[in-house]
């Protein structure tokens, strides 16, 4: 479990393809990964990854090729910033909204702008064909609404505008600081994570106006 508040910007060290999965090495800032132990969870850009092997201040990762190919994790090449958590623990303060760090589907920047005191980045949101066989597709839009939670990146955002196919967040300047939203560009890829009580909210209310449907 994560709570979204990002601890801070690691910078990859070196991606190294096994088979198709992906060895990915993390180089943190001093002492961020103190007592770290293998097997425990990290969010890497909002994905859950396991630790397989601690080196210091040096953290390797596996991930595997349908992660690489849902995330952005895929386009990660060394020198790269990302945006790190470590799992929460009990009794930890939940500064954001809890998150498991399972990503849907990652979303492209569309525009970056100031406007007033704040930093505004739009992303477009389109409808994504799945990963599975039954070519089944990622709506992510059915979840998403206007002042509700977001993970983007692995950060807890609160979305300030929202159109039939793109939301809005706006920034403050400890978050720019902290994270890796100052960096992106145009184009860039983005991990959405939508918040499990929504989610649970949406198809429990969508599947009791389907029977309902169904037996008018």
């Amino acid at each position: 479990m994560f709570t979204g508040i990002v601890q801070g910007m690691a910078q990859v060290d070196s991606c190294q393809e096994v088979g198709t999965n992906k060895r990915l090495v993390i180089q943190f800032p001093e002492n961020a990964m103190d007592k770290q132990q293998l097997g425990a969870s990290v969010a890497i850009n909002g994905v859950c990854l396991t630790v397989a092997d601690v080196e210091q201040d040096k953290v390797s990762f596996d991930v595997i090729d349908t992660t690489l190919t849902l995330t952005n994790l895929g386009a990660l090449v060394a020198s790269d910033k990302v945006n790190f958590e470590r799992a929460a623990k009990m009794g930890d303060e939940v500064g954001g909204h809890v998150m498991s760090g399972h990503i849907m589907c990652a979303i492209e920047v569309m525009q970056v702008r100031t406007q007033d005191d704040s930093y505004r980045i739009r992303f477009v949101v389109k409808k994504q064909t799945g990963l599975s066989d039954d070519s089944s597709s990622i709506d992510a839009m059915r979840y998403l609404f206007d002042k509700g939670y977001v993970g983007l990146n692995g950060s807890s955002l609160t979305i300030c505008d929202i159109g039939e196919d793109w939301i809005e967040i706006s920034l403050i300047p400890e978050t720019l600081r902290i994270t890796t939203f100052g960096l992106l560009n145009i184009g860039d890829r983005v991990n959405l994570e939508i918040d499990s009580h929504t989610q649970a909210t949406v198809d429990t209310v969508e599947r009791i106006l389907q029977q309902k449907g169904l037996q008018a």
